[in-house]
């Protein structure tokens, strides 16, 4: 017992100081239109003055014959200007399948958010669907969280209810 609570102590003290976890939770709301195509959706992060931090997750059609799903990236318009185009999709980690309408939760350690400098940041998610629209919302966070932070924000077409949760 004693070398497990000495283990435990040791691995509290090198633990980085900035150790948290970012969940997001994504609505991809049911449209009742005559077509409808899975949208592709980008996730990213912003600083303060709305420059590019980091992917987290793009999501579009993978299983296109010779990669041919790309070709539409760009209509996910401020993902594509801000890292999209400077991508060799797929990226290990990063890019995956479209999604049918549902809620979906994406949990990012602090090792899949590499070393974020404390500061105001904004997680931005983008969505483009094809005979469809385009939509962009952003929300608003602190780094490191000192205690557990919640934000929200909503789409009114493309993407519904999109939230945001810090860990310590």
């Amino acid at each position: 017992m004693r070398i497990r609570y000495s283990f435990m102590l040791g691995a509290a003290l090198t633990t980085p100081a900035l150790a948290a976890d970012l969940n997001v939770k994504l609505d991809i709301p049911q449209l009742d239109v005559a077509e409808y195509h899975k949208p592709y959706v980008a996730l990213w992060i912003e600083n303060g003055d709305q420059a590019f931090v980091r992917n987290l997750a793009v999501w579009y059609d993978i299983r296109k014959k010779d990669g041919a799903g790309t070709r539409w990236l760009k209509d996910v318009r401020q993902w594509w200007r801000k890292s999209g185009h400077d991508l060799q999709m797929p990226v290990d980690g990063i890019s995956g399948a479209t999604r049918p309408p549902g809620e979906y939760t994406l949990t990012f350690s602090s090792t899949k958010l590499g070393q974020l400098p404390p500061g105001r940041y904004a997680l931005v998610a983008e969505a483009a669907r094809e005979a469809g629209g385009r939509e962009v919302v952003r929300i608003p966070f602190q780094w490191p969280p000192k205690g557990v932070q919640t934000a929200q924000a909503a789409g009114k077409e493309e993407l519904g209810a999109v939230s945001v949760t810090l860990q310590p």
